[in-house]
Order: C-alpha cells, then sequence, then structure tokens
C-alpha cells in the first residue's frame, strides 16, 4: 500500500506474541475461532498455532445451504497447513427455522442472523473447550464498519484489528497462508455470489490507501483531495467512518455516578493481577 510500509516478520513477533501473552495472562491455554475460507481467518488461525501450538487451537467452518462449497474446502486446506483442530457445524437449520417466521427478510437481515448464529456457536465452544474467541476483523472492515455487532464484530481477543486489508495479504504470505486463499476474491460468504468489494463499491487496496493517510496520517478532507483522492470519496468514507463509530465502543451507559464504565472506571483488562 502507497506510504504504508510493513515489516512483516516484526509484525508477526508482535502478533504471535499478542496472541500468547493475552491468553496465557487470564489464565487459558486454548482459543477458539471460526473459519470462513477467507484470508482474515486464516491468517488468524496460522497467528494463533504459531503462539499457542496447534493443538491448542480449535477452528469451526459454520456454512449456510447457500455457502459457496468452495469456502469449506479452503477452510479445511488452512486447517491441514497449520496443523489445527477443525470441525464443521451447519447453521442452516438453526437460520431457516427463525426466518421460517420472517419469511420477507431481506439480505441485510439474513447475512446478520448469520453472522450472529455462527458468534454464539464459537462462544459456546469456547465454554465448552475452556478458549477465548479470537476475532477475525481487520482494520479496513472496523474502520468502515463492515460486519456485524455482536456477529462477526465480537471476539475476546483480536490479533489483527490493527492490520488494515493490504497488510493482511502481506502477512499472509510470510506466514504460509495457502496460495488459494490469498488470491480469491474477499467475500463474507453470506449468500450467493457475494463478494465484499462489489457490495462495497471500491477495492480494499484503494480505501487502505485513503484510510492510511485519513486515520494513521490524520489528513484533512482538503489535504487528502490535494493528494490526489476525488472528493466524493473522502466524504464518502469519512461519512462511513463516523456513522459506525457505535460499532467500535462499548454501549453507551447513561452517567449518573462518579466512576462510570467506560468513562471514569476505565481499567486495562488484566488490572489488580
Amino acid at each position: 500500500m502507497s506510504g504504508l510500509t510493513t515489516n512483516t516478520e516484526m509484525l508477526r513477533r508482535l502478533l504471535v506474541g499478542f496472541v500468547r501473552d493475552e491468553v496465557h495472562k487470564v489464565g487459558l491455554d486454548k482459543v477458539v475461532l471460526g473459519l470462513s475460507g477467507g484470508i482474515d481467518s486464516a491468517l488468524v488461525a496460522f497467528i494463533a498455532a504459531e503462539a499457542l501450538g496447534a493443538e491448542n487451537v480449535c477452528a469451526i467452518c459454520m456454512p449456510y445451504k447457500t455457502s459457496n462449497p468452495e469456502s469449506e474446502a479452503h477452510a479445511a486446506l488452512v486447517a491441514a497447513s497449520c496443523g489445527i483442530n477443525f470441525s464443521v457445524v451447519p447453521i442452516t437449520a438453526m437460520v431457516d427455522a427463525y426466518f421460517d417466521i420472517f419469511p420477507d427478510a431481506d439480505n441485510m437481515r439474513r447475512g446478520n442472523k448469520m453472522a450472529r448464529e455462527r458468534m454464539t456457536i464459537l462462544f459456546d465452544h469456547s465454554a465448552l473447550l475452556k478458549a477465548l474467541v479470537l476475532g477475525t476483523s481487520n482494520k479496513t472492515e472496523l474502520l468502515l464498519g463492515y460486519g456485524t455487532l455482536y456477529g462477526d464484530m465480537a471476539s475476546a481477543l483480536n490479533p489483527i484489528g490493527d492490520l488494515y486489508k493490504s497488510q493482511v495479504w502481506q502477512l499472509s504470505e510470510t506466514m504460509g497462508v495457502p496460495a488459494e486463499v490469498i488470491q480469491k476474491q474477499p467475500s463474507a460468504d453470506l449468500w450467493a455470489g457475494q463478494t465484499d468489494e462489489e457490495e462495497l463499491g471500491f477495492s480494499y487496496r484503494q480505501v487502505d490507501a485513503l484510510l492510511f493517510r485519513m486515520v494513521d496520517q490524520r489528513l484533512t478532507q482538503p489535504e487528502l483531495v490535494a493528494a490526489g483522492f476525488e472528493e466524493d470519496f473522502v466524504k464518502s468514507i469519512y461519512s462511513r467512518i463516523q456513522n459506525s463509530h457505535f460499532k467500535r465502543r462499548l454501549p453507551v451507559i447513561a452517567k449518573v455516578s462518579n466512576r462510570t464504565i467506560d468513562r471514569d472506571f476505565r481499567y486495562a483488562r488484566d488490572w489488580g493481577k
């Protein structure tokens, strides 16, 4: 990505250490994650396997009846490549049981339901295995609000949430993620034929170049336009970030005391240990 150089070996050590430290500091040894067949979850699986040992990583593929069969095949390929535990839990029956009551639901509602159904399965396995749930949303998706609140955006730890999609591609090559997964079109696989970039209306590399300058370098909108970005594109991305900010924060709590959670009472996760 123009303007952003990634030292992938340093990034690898940092993220592997992050997962190992954060899991062990709460007294656990294992993690569980949803393995979709896409590059984000594949990279997280490789990071987790290196951090904790493959035997301590449980990956679950959760296809719906309209999911591309290639997704499950790629998920299995990733699991085999890094040696982690792998299982398949179809979600068709539970999702369809709900939408039998609401047959007119559109693709957005159905996609959100699928994402949240998958996360309930992951957290159930978290309790079963005494494992933390790993998130697989990257920085580009999080900034754009391109994810489902309490669905794919939910987790206990997220090792790639500060990596732009462009960096995910770079680090995946360094860590040995299968080429088939790296080269495929990004897709949440929520319905047949769905691709991220077609739904968003722009490419990840295009928006990453803008987001890096807008967020990390803090360029103003006039400065971004002067740097060569189209004004309408700049405004639309700024609006996306602003309107989706609620997804990146804990629920807003009405302040009625001296020390309100997430305002005045804001300790680190492991405070007091």
